[in-house]
């Protein structure tokens, strides 16, 4: 097919002009030209395309069938060159970011708001879910750019922090007093009482079941839950010591709703995120870039 392309556009070209000089004029092509290569394009196809007459020429039935395929195809054509026009005058693109829910609501939004005041015609497509299966899609290309702890392995990826952020275990002031109460005022907070945790699944989990593995902590009675706003909730209504981000509940520690639980050693801070392959960076994907990080 790829040796018929330029014959395809002058069968094209002839069928919608319905004569050879006028076809010839509109391409810049001499007459005998366009004879020449539409005779080469009958001859490899095996069918006449067309009847010549005095008047011009006219598509044979077998020119019919091949003239509705061809004028789609040239169609599809000019539909995408006005698409990259579009893409161009209006600086249109698309990104594609994967986050969990709680660094999308926390970090990702207000970084998402400043971007579309300024490139209002790009495309965002958020992919929520956990940083490994983040990291994975980023390394397949399937995936622009992630906002992710930073991972202990790069795996090609560049990686450009954020924040650091930092776990704390949260309940109500009344929550601790009734522990207290049922408990004894010395009892060990983490064996007798609900902790509310992410589940396993989660990366923030594995990084606080390895804080409770260094300081030799067992909790005993575990809830679980899929995501930090529900641990934040559940800790507000008063069903355990939530393990949440300090950074995002800095409301409810001033106004008292929450209370910090201090720790004997405090949990290893961690750094987020924006990774992403350079090699496979768009246009559109180094604009937003540039615009998290102006300097």
């Amino acid at each position: 097919m790829e040796q018929h392309l330029s014959g395809y556009r002058i069968f094209y070209a002839v069928a919608r002009a319905g004569n050879i000089s006028r076809a010839a004029k509109d391409l810049y092509i001499s007459q005998p030209a366009i004879s020449k290569a539409v005779g080469r394009l009958e001859e490899s196809l095996g069918v006449t395309l067309f009847t010549r007459s005095s008047r011009g020429v006219s598509l044979t039935a077998e020119g019919q069938v091949l003239y509705q395929h061809v004028s789609n195809a040239f169609d599809t054509l000019s539909r995408g060159e006005h698409e990259l026009k579009r893409i161009r005058d209006f600086n249109i693109g698309q990104i594609r970011i994967g986050v969990s829910n709680t660094l999308c609501k926390y970090i990702l939004l207000p970084y998402l708001k400043g971007f579309l005041e300024q490139f209002p015609h790009v495309r965002i497509l958020i992919d929520s879910q956990d940083t490994a299966r983040t990291i994975s899609m980023l390394e397949q290309q399937q995936l622009d750019i992630g906002l992710i702890a930073e991972p202990r392995m790069r795996r090609g990826l560049s990686f450009l922090p954020v924040m650091q952020i930092e776990d704390a275990f949260v309940c109500t002031r009344a929550y601790l007093d009734n522990l207290k109460i049922r408990e004894g005022e010395g009892a060990d907070l983490f064996t007798c009482g609900t902790i509310l945790l992410l589940n396993r699944s989660n990366m923030t989990r594995a990084h606080i079941d390895a804080y409770f593995a260094e300081q030799g902590i067992e909790p005993r009675q575990v809830l679980e839950a899929t995501t930090m706003d529900l641990l934040i909730e559940f800790a507000k209504t008063g069903l355990g010591i939530g393990c949440v981000i300090r950074d995002f509940v800095k409301d409810e520690l001033s106004d008292g709703s929450l209370m910090e639980i201090p720790l004997a050693a405090p949990i290893r801070k961690r750094t987020i995120g924006f990774a992403y392959q350079p090699a496979y960076a768009t246009k559109t994907m180094r604009r937003f870039i540039h615009f998290c990080f102006p300097s």
